[in-house]
């Protein structure tokens, strides 16, 4: 009986949050403008990111300072295949775990501080390739970026017009939104399932002892392997993403600050752990009520006093 009531309780507050999800644009939209649901799409892409990097970092503990690399690489390997850059416009079906793979094979025997000096090397080597290899042969246009990027269609319908459905017209970020929402919930599902899984107890082990792990007869190369491959996926289909919402990317996207942030929702939220809004929530409290910071100096504290009154 108890497990049955339990049961029905998580159905019910998995309802209860469908519902919510489901009603938070038109909520948004009606309440503080369309703009701040484009912004909200945005944060759809960032829980991508961060559960990618989550199976890196939280998972098989490998600190990777570059994964903003393959989140580059994902909007490239997009604005190329479907934009006038090159003349093609292929579908948007491409994921990269080739490039988690030619990130991982260096690293095998690196762990701790040196791990994260490579990594942090292999992202500010692919955004500086990427403001650069515009000339002799103009691969990425440099600076300036590529635009005119074709948009996510399914079918004949286009995720950047709008579209009408019993006489409800629902808009481009409204549409966006839902895709959005549908792949997060994919990829946590993923997530979890690989967290029960034998490879994600393989990976804990991994991240508790690599030696120890090794001795016990686990594939430690491989995993690690397979680990930054997974991590690789998810942030390259978030590249894509945002290369087809946006309709332009440049190099100035896809800095350093993007991998910290990226890093930092995982250690706020949790480190293995799949919940990560507390970054969100915990910036926007820091903003509304310790504007100077959580250990202001006297002097700052009493300018924003002064500021105030």
């Amino acid at each position: 009986m108890l497990n049955a009531s339990l049961l029905r309780s998580r159905w019910f507050s998995f309802g209860l949050l469908a519902l919510g999800l489901a009603l938070l644009p038109f909520l948004i939209d009606a309440g503080i403008g369309r703009s701040w649901v484009r912004l909200l799409d945005l944060a759809l892409l960032y829980v991508i990111l961060a559960l990618g990097l989550n199976i890196v970092v939280g998972y098989a503990g490998l600190l990777d300072l570059g994964y903003v690399a393959f989140y580059a690489l994902g909007a490239y390997v997009y604005a190329w295949l479907a934009s006038p850059h090159f003349g093609l416009h292929l579908p948007f079906w491409a994921i990269l775990p080739l490039f988690g793979v030619l990130l991982g094979a260096p690293t095998l025997r690196l762990r701790g501080d040196y791990l994260a000096i490579v990594t942090l090397g292999f992202g500010e080597i692919i955004r500086i390739f990427m403001n650069n290899l515009n000339a002799p042969f103009n691969l990425t246009n440099g600076p300036q970026g590529i635009n005119l990027i074709d948009p996510v269609r399914l079918g004949s319908t286009s995720l950047s017009q709008p579209l009408t459905v019993m006489d409800y017209t629902f808009s481009g970020a409204h549409l966006t939104y839902y895709f959005f929402l549908v792949l997060v919930m994919a990829v946590i599902f993923i997530s979890m399932r690989l967290e029960n899984s034998r490879i994600g107890r393989a990976w804990v082990a991994i991240r508790e002892d690599e030696i120890a792990a090794a001795a016990t007869g686990i594939n430690t190369r491989n995993l690690k392997l397979l680990a930054f491959a997974m991590g690789a996926t998810f942030g390259g289909l978030a590249g894509g993403l945002f290369a087809s919402f946006q309709g332009f990317i440049s190099p100035e996207s896809f800095n350093l600050m993007e991998s910290i942030m990226i890093l930092c929702m995982i250690v706020l939220g949790g480190m293995g752990n799949i919940p990560m809004l507390l970054f969100g929530i915990a910036l926007v409290a820091v903003m509304l009520y310790r504007p100077a910071g959580l250990i202001p100096s006297a002097r700052r504290r009493q300018e924003f006093a002064d500021a105030k009154s």
